[in-house]
């Protein structure tokens, strides 16, 4: 018998890496991920959600997996190898990556979605909207052979990068797109070709606390979705809110989160009750206390010994 997301939720590695793995499964579900393409991707600003989900491919496939992910109709997910090995040019790998196709216009798209903790340069050590540009053309070059051949460049598909970065200030939510746009540096020729191939999307949504509602109806899903609200409000938001169906994907997923999320939480505040003490123990060496004073305050010999030979 296949084990229930219950048993998965106890099972699961309680740390750092397993939440953000849960949390890259949780913005694959179907259902989320059509909401994110009405709301960043224009090409599909004006179709009901229901229809957008229909658009979403088979192919969803996501970077790594601690769990079960388990299959329906609504949240289909495919496991499914997401590097991109081009030889010459390294390998790089994406969080969550998919086709949509846009059945009014035959339009197939590529679509690739991330998961981005910091987006500050100075943590990260370089500039993310460069790393958005380096995935865009990976994705432009990696269709030579699959979605063209030869010189036949008028086939290639467009492809759309969007990025969801977690840390932005208490009035940082926003929506940026990156992409082309033509300019006539001279002259007046107004037949130049339209190119749209390329567009980056970054999406900066707010990790505080008791946060005012965002404007933006997508950021203020996506914030209430990885929030660390409780399991049983944030399912009902999301369904009375955003009209959300509670699958057993979804629900499950739902759950495996909010429980690292605590565990993690439950872990830093035990880390920092432990730095605080060690922190003591130095302090009162500094002042010349000796081993038997220290001890007699509460502290331990396990704990002493960290400091002293």
């Amino acid at each position: 018998m296949a084990q229930t997301y219950l048993s998965q939720a106890v099972d699961a590695a309680n740390d750092a890496g397993t939440y953000d793995t849960n949390v890259k499964f949780l913005l694959a579900d179907r259902q989320i991920l059509a909401r994110i393409l009405k709301y960043a991707v224009s090409e599909f600003q004006d179709m009901p959600i229901n229809e957008i989900m229909s658009c979403i491919g088979n192919d969803i496939e996501i970077g790594s997996k601690p769990l079960d992910a388990g299959l329906s109709n609504l949240g289909r997910i495919k496991d499914s190898n997401t590097e991109d090995n081009i030889p010459g040019e390294g390998i790089i790998f994406y969080d969550i990556r998919f086709t949509a196709y846009h059945r009014q216009s035959e339009m197939k798209i590529l679509i690739n979605v991330e998961a981005q903790k910091s987006s500050d340069p100075s943590s990260l050590g370089y500039h993310l909207e460069n790393r958005i540009v380096f995935y865009m053309a990976r994705m432009i070059s990696a269709q030579k052979q699959t979605e063209f051949f030869h010189s036949d460049y008028d086939s290639l598909k467009k492809v759309r990068s969007i990025w969801i970065c977690m840390d932005s200030s208490d009035d940082g939510d926003s929506i940026i797109e990156l992409g082309f746009k033509n300019k006539n540096v001279f002259g007046n020729r107004s037949d130049s070709y339209h190119t749209d191939l390329m567009k980056g999307i970054i999406i900066n949504i707010r990790n505080g606390e008791n946060l005012k509602a965002s404007q933006n109806i997508l950021i203020d899903m996506l914030e209430k979705l990885l929030s660390q609200m409780d399991t049983v409000e944030k399912k009902r938001l999301l369904t009375k809110d955003y009209g959300m169906i509670m699958t057993a994907e979804l629900e499950g997923r739902i759950q495996i989160m909010c429980n690292l999320s605590e565990n993690i939480e439950a872990k830093g505040i035990e880390k920092g009750i432990e730095t605080e003490r060690i922190n003591a123990i130095k302090r009162m060496l500094k002042a010349g206390a000796t081993k038997e004073q220290i001890l007699s305050y509460g502290y331990t010999e396990k704990e002493l010994s960290q400091l002293t030979p």
